[in-house]
Parts: C-alpha cells; sequence; structure tokens
C-alpha cells in the first residue's frame, strides 16, 4: 500500500468511524445509558489526548528541532478553540430529566465544531507523512484512534436525538453528518501543509492544543466519574498499544 492510499484510506477512517457509531441508533430500544454515555466520553478523552501527544506533539518537537515552535503552536490551538466556542453557546442540562430537543441539537453543533480540530489532526499526520516527517504507521495509528473514538461519539450524537422523538433515520443521518467535517478539515489542512511546508511542526502542535483543550474543557468535566475515568484510562492506554505496535 502507497503512502497516497494510506492517506486517502486515514482521512476516510474517522468518517466511517461517526457513521457506524450512529448506525447503533436503529438497534437502540431505550435511551441512552448515562454510564456509557460518561465511559465513552472518558474513552474519547483518553485517546484524544494519547494521539496529542505521540502523534502530534513529539513529531512536531523532533521535525523542528526545538521545542519553541512545539509550544507557540499548542497554545495557539487551544486559543483558537477557544474563539471557537463562542460561536456555541454553553448548555446546561438537568441530568435527572430527558434533553429537550433543542438541547441535543446543540450537542449535535458543539460536537460537530469540536470534530474540526479531530480532522486538522488526522490531516497534518498524513501530511507529516508525505513529507517524511512523521512515520505512515504513526499517521494510520492516530486516525484508527480517532476512529475508535467516533464509534460511541456517533451513538452519543444520534441516542438523544430518537429519545426525544426524531426518526431513527434521520437521527442517524444527523450523527453522520457531525462527522462530515473531518474529512473536509483534513483535506484542507493536507492542502495547507503541502503548499507552505515549513510550517508543519506549528500545525502538528497547533491540532494537539486544539485537541487536549476539547478533552479538558468538554470531554473530562462530562465523563467526571468512577466509569468515565475508567474509560479514559482504557482509551489513553489503548492508543499507546496502538503506537507501540504499529509505530
Amino acid at each position: 500500500m502507497n503512502c497516497i492510499t494510506e492517506t486517502v484510506i486515514g482521512i476516510v477512517l474517522p468518517f466511517i468511524g461517526t457513521s457506524i457509531g450512529a448506525a447503533a441508533v436503529f438497534f437502540m430500544k431505550k435511551g441512552a445509558n448515562p454510564r456509557f454515555h460518561r465511559a465513552m466520553l472518558g474513552f474519547a478523552a483518553g485517546v484524544m489526548t494519547a494521539a496529542s501527544v505521540w502523534s502530534l506533539l513529539i513529531p512536531a518537537i523532533e521535525a523542528a528541532g526545538s521545542w519553541i515552535p512545539a509550544v507557540a503552536g499548542f497554545l495557539s490551538g487551544t486559543a483558537g478553540m477557544m474563539l471557537l466556542d463562542f460561536l456555541v453557546p454553553e448548555i446546561k442540562t438537568d441530568e435527572t430529566q430527558p434533553p429537550k430537543l433543542g438541547e441535543s441539537l446543540m450537542l449535535f453543533i458543539a460536537v460537530t465544531l469540536h470534530n474540526i480540530p479531530e480532522g486538522m489532526a488526522v490531516g497534518v499526520a498524513f501530511s507529516g507523512a508525505l513529507s517524511g516527517v512523521i512515520p505512515p504507521s504513526e499517521a494510520l495509528t492516530l486516525s484508527i484512534g480517532i476512529s475508535v473514538q467516533n464509534f460511541p461519539e456517533g451513538t452519543i450524537i444520534s441516542a438523544p436525538l430518537v429519545t426525544d422523538g426524531m426518526t431513527k433515520r434521520r437521527a442517524f443521518l444527523y450523527g453522520v453528518l457531525s462527522g462530515a467535517v473531518e474529512p473536509i478539515a483534513a483535506v484542507l489542512t493536507v492542502l495547507l501543509t503541502w503548499l507552505v511546508s515549513p510550517i508543519l511542526p506549528f500545525v502538528l502542535s497547533f491540532a494537539a492544543g486544539a485537541m487536549i483543550y476539547v478533552v479538558s474543557q468538554e470531554l473530562i468535566p462530562q465523563a467526571k466519574s468512577r466509569i468515565g475515568t475508567a474509560g479514559t484510562a482504557v482509551g489513553f492506554a489503548l492508543m499507546m498499544l496502538l503506537d507501540v505496535a504499529m509505530g
């Protein structure tokens, strides 16, 4: 398999993960289990944290030969996500009551926006692979890790919509659409880094900063529980295992 083929597969994999997760809504008989929800959020946090370190920050430092671009990119990515968060108002829900349809739709918007840095991370990783900065196996590991993480994410989007009364087919479509921004962001990032290859270390660390912001701002607070912590440990360990096994 050549690098171009791996890049195409790697860009599409996270979208496939989201779509498969959203398809789980067709087999759902009851509303989403809150414990399952928290475990999956924790799992996603673990995967994204490990991916940010091994697949983005470490290659950025090695490519630049200095920690300065990595620190600057990381902080810029965090600041960029802080600005992006202003586009979506914070939603406060009563966990003892089923979410209203409007709240579930806002969750869809929030997750869709937060899928952008994941798509960027995949795109910049494969840009690094095409440039020889990152081994293709590491870029593919990142893509697989995000794809695994996106499986429960697709379910988390679609399941509440069905609970709120939306048809399963339409809820599935919303789940699929939430992941559609990832391949778009990935392709745009690949094109950007090809045009301006010297900025690759900065963009790698920028994506890492954006992902860590999502973890600390959205995933960890919502997953805060013993089962959420266990999910974080499992997600981190799985991503670490994939990186070692494929790297």
